[in-house]
Parts: structure tokens; sequence; C-alpha cells
């Protein structure tokens, strides 16, 4: 495993890639079409995740907040909480479902959330939080920050929203550095991928969905300029942990509120 500490001098992230219009036309696009995909293929989400965790999954999410600092008793906040995959992690961690928070853009994805009772579920973007100032301990985001219109606008509410001291983790897949790494990957998500997902039984969007997937993390902005704009958010200590296997692909973003 590797860790970066230092982000380098680098403007402020807004869009984390360029509008890819194989998919939709213009930036202006992008929620919209973000939102209705996720809300067409929520049934088939969690069985096609499996195919991309590499044997890593719910284990690998409960490490990565415990290493971000996330204890008992803190109130968290995930972002982009989809079905849950995360903030199911986070509630074995704090150990009082109640303390948990999840907020997306797609009701599809809520819809069919698996949550033990108690995790309160709000419809509402990154950009514009529906959570008030100071108000949690710890933000968690898992495999979203690709899917964000303004990460500047969303990391600033993060740190809105935050007690002071509080912290962040942003779980997220980067493009390999090496041709023959990103080659691989890219063979795996954009190619198999899709084709498995058919084979079970996942519709054509759902297959359309990762192969998307994958186009936004090989557009995605670099990981030093994701450090960056969350140092011009004013967070803290801001690093990106990187698991060694496969492929060092898991980064995760970690800084704290001072």
């Amino acid at each position: 495993m590797m860790t970066t500490t230092r982000a380098q001098r680098e403007e402020p992230v807004h869009a984390p890639h360029a509008p890819l219009t194989d998919y939709y036309g213009a930036e202006a696009d992008r929620q919209g079409f973000v939102r209705g995909i996720f809300d067409r293929t929520a049934g088939d989400y969690d069985r096609v995740e499996r195919l991309l965790a590499f044997g890593s999954g719910a284990w690998y999410r409960h490490e990565a907040l415990l290493r971000a600092g996330l204890a008992p008793g803190m109130r968290v906040l995930d972002v982009g909480i989809g079905t849950g995959m995360v903030a199911r992690e986070a509630v074995q961690i704090v150990g009082d479902a109640t303390a948990v928070i999840g907020v997306d853009p797609s009701p599809g994805m809520m819809a069919n959330a698996h949550l033990p009772p108690g995790v309160q579920l709000l419809e509402g973007r990154a950009e514009a939080l529906p959570v008030a100032d100071a108000s949690v301990d710890f933000v968690s985001m898992g495999y979203a920050l690709r899917h964000i219109s303004d990460l500047s606008a969303a990391f600033g509410e993060f740190r809105r929203v935050l007690k002071p001291g509080g912290r962040i983790c942003l779980l997220e897949i980067t493009r390999p550095e090496g041709r023959v790494g990103c080659a691989v990957l890219k063979f795996y998500m954009r190619g198999l991928v899709p084709v498995l997902a058919r084979m079970a039984g996942a519709s054509r969007e759902t297959a359309k969905l990762w192969r998307y997937y994958w186009d936004t993390i090989e557009a995605c902005e670099p990981p030093h300029r994701v450090l960056a704009t969350l140092e011009a958010a004013g967070f803290a200590g801001v690093r990106r942990h990187i698991e060694a296997k496969p492929l060092g692909i898991f980064s995760e973003y970690q800084g704290f509120n001072p």
C-alpha cells in the first residue's frame, strides 16, 4: 500500500472529467443522464458490483472507513449512498443505525438500498447537501466522485456539514498508471463485465452503465488534482491512501475539517 500526503500546486477541479458525449450531449446534461441510468439499473447494481469487487467488497470498505478515522459514537453522512454498501459498514463501526444519514440523487438506488432500520435517507446532491451546518462527525462517499458535476462545490459542502475536527473518506477507483495495467482493467471493466452482466440476466442498460463506469475512470482528473481541490476547500491533513492490490486502483482520499 502507499500513501500520498502532499497535493501538487494545482487549480481546484470543478467537473471531474470532460463531457462524455457518447452518453449525453453536454455538461448541462450530465446530472440528468447519471440520475436516469442509476434509477433504471438500481435493481441490478449490487449483483454486478460484485463482479468488480475483486474479492474486496464489504471487508475493504470496512477497513477503509477505519483507516480514515471512523469510530463508535460518530454521526456519519454517506454521500451517494446508492444501495448502501458503504453505509452498512459505517453502521457496524459506529454501532447505531440512527447515527447514519444517506444522501443520493437517485430515488431508484435508495429504493433498492439494503440497510438496517434507522438509517435516514434523503434525496439530494453532493453540491447542495440537505444537511445542517456542523452536524456530522464523518463524511463518506463510495465511488461517486466521478459522477459529481462540481467537485469544488461538493467538497465545500462536505466541509460545511462537518463539525470541527470531522473527517472524510472518499473511496474511488483510479486509472492505473502503467499502460499494461490500464489496458487490463479497461478490458475487464468495459468489455468483460458488461458481457458477464448480460449473462447473469442484467439489462442492456446495466451493461451500458458499466461501460460508462470505466469511461469515467479513464477520463477522470488525476488524484493530485483531487487532493489539491480538497485542500482548496479548506481540508487539512489531506492524503491519498492506495491499496496495493490489485493494480493499485483503490484510492482513499482522507482529510479533516480543521
